[in-house]
């Protein structure tokens, strides 16, 4: 399933309040920048991941985030973004921005 119009629109609504957002379509999803640092993913199946290691994958795990696993079985280094913050922008954005402090 590839990304569509409305994908791209709804993360910019998600995210739009952190500021120099921008994507690039990769690999039938997205990858998602705040001022030219990548900090999530969209996968093609329409999930949001968190670019996350160390203590802040373990404080998203303790959320209930699952780790991002490609076909392969290959982890990386992205998990969900918090369910509750799917629907909320303002959360969705707090949690962007500790991602973004992380890296």
């Amino acid at each position: 399933m590839a990304v569509s119009k409305e994908d791209i629109a709804f993360i910019y609504d998600l995210f739009g309040s952190l500021g120099g957002l921008s994507h690039r379509k990769m690999m039938g999803g997205l990858s998602i920048y705040s001022d030219g640092q990548i900090f999530a993913i969209l996968s093609a199946e329409g999930r949001v991941y968190l670019k996350a290691a160390g203590d802040f994958a373990q404080t998203l795990a303790a959320e209930g985030s699952v780790k991002f696993e490609m076909e392969n079985g290959r982890g990386m280094h992205y998990w969900t973004l918090p369910d509750a913050a799917l629907d909320d922008p303002q959360e969705a954005c707090t949690w962007a921005r500790r991602a973004l402090d992380a890296l």
